[in-house]
């Protein structure tokens, strides 16, 4: 049994400890206390804070000494406080046995995902404190984690990335050629699980092989008074194989797919968390030829009919552009017979339903089948007074009275 008659104190969120939670929902809970005798409480409280953090050391030399500098900043998005027991001035006597005080605190609209970096984070909790007479605070806490909600279904990040780059291989001050470099992505915005489809062109003007490679990269900046602290990471990679000189090699939308990572952290001034796809081309003899294009992680997924008028024209000319042909027509079967007309007018007619077409083998893979399923049906003919098959002159009716 524990001093002063508290036997357990403990937080308990609803969610459990694997939920998370985004800005403007409530925050739930209750406060556990048990007491082995009659217990005197003065107050009993809950707090919810977060924010980020970031702090670092740089060290410099002047003349023989080491110099330290300490960067540190902070930002608070969450502040809230309830009183669960009030300080009134007198004590309140609890029975022996297990008590729940509920709690619930409304989250502000917008708060920052939560974060652990080596220089930084961004972290939120929860605090019981259990005040008594003449006794040390009784205090719990409980940690709690925070999405903030990343929709990549938007124009700007639905929009193909693209860039391209050259660089001279060169050999003890001679040059050995022209190596250059192309890639594209369909588009800007993708989500844990997603696989990104690279489309790279290498065209190896120099005398000796060179090899292609493709990599996810986090990057870490942290901010303090007007310094930067960075710190990058390889997520995910795929190496190609070695173009010979004089050779020119494709990517047709090599797979690339995203591991589980926290999402993209862009609008908090202390730390930022981006991602880049950088493909590269290895030069021996000469520095690497990187091209890197932005990525954003969201948390929401693409959705396939959404965002159509401002991503489908985009894919079409994405396909176009390198090389992959025009969008192959995928006509659906047209819905069942037995589906716009009744029973009875089928057993008359002495028809069965049609049965529905074959689907044909794709060759597009991930978004792109997305957005050419969606249009399907094609158009009706135009409306026209004039018979467009008149009957032969064999056919048509005779007058009466000929």
């Amino acid at each position: 049994m524990r001093p002063g008659g508290v036997r357990s104190f403990a937080l308990e969120l609803a969610r459990g400890p694997g939920g998370a939670y985004r800005g403007g929902e409530r925050l739930c809970g209750r406060v556990l206390l048990e007491a082995a005798a009659p217990l005197r409480v003065r107050a009993l409280e809950v707090a919810a804070r977060g924010g980020a953090a970031t702090h670092w050391l740089e060290g410099r030399s002047v003349g023989v000494n080491a110099v330290s500098s300490d960067y540190a900043a902070a930002e608070t998005y969450l502040r809230r406080r309830q009183l669960l027991l009030r300080d009134t001035g007198e004590t309140t006597t609890l029975p022996p046995g297990r008590h729940e005080f509920p709690f619930s605190f409304q989250l502000p609209p917008t708060l920052v995902t939560s974060f652990e970096g080596k220089h930084g984070s961004v972290r939120y909790c929860i605090k019981a404190t259990l005040h008594r007479p003449w006794v040390p605070a009784r205090r719990a806490r409980k940690v709690f984690t925070v999405i903030e909600p990343v929709d990549i279904n938007t124009p700007a990040l639905l929009a193909p990335q693209a860039g391209a780059l050259e660089k001279v291989a060169r050999s003890w001050y001679s040059s050995r050629g022209v190596v250059s470099l192309s890639a594209k992505i369909d588009r800007k915005g993708y989500t844990p699980g997603e696989v990104i489809p690279v489309f790279a062109e290498i065209d190896n003007g120099s005398t000796r092989p060179v090899l292609p490679r493709a990599a996810v990269v986090q990057t870490q900046t942290f901010m303090a008074r007007g310094a930067r602290k960075q710190k990058r990471a390889v997520v995910a990679s795929l190496a190609g194989e070695p173009v010979g000189p004089g050779r020119r090699a494709l990517w047709q939308g090599r797979a690339l797919r995203i591991p589980p990572v926290g999402p993209s952290i862009l609008h908090c001034r202390v730390l930022h968390v981006d991602y880049s796809l950088k493909v590269c081309v290895d030069i021996p003899g000469t520095s690497k030829l990187l091209l890197e294009l932005p990525l954003v992680i969201g948390t929401i997924p693409l959705h396939p009919f959404g965002s159509r008028s401002s991503s489908v024209g985009s894919h079409a000319s994405f396909l176009l552009d390198w090389g992959l042909g025009a969008l192959p027509e995928r006509p659906e079967a047209p819905p069942e017979y037995s589906e716009v007309v009744a029973d009875g007018e089928v057993a008359a007619a002495g028809q069965s339903p049609s049965p529905p077409l074959q689907d044909t083998d794709m060759s597009l893979e991930g978004p792109f089948l997305a957005y050419i399923q969606e249009f399907r049906y094609r158009p009706p003919p135009l409306y026209s007074e004039e018979d467009p098959n008149p009957p032969s002159e064999a056919m048509r009716p005779r007058c009466m009275t000929c």
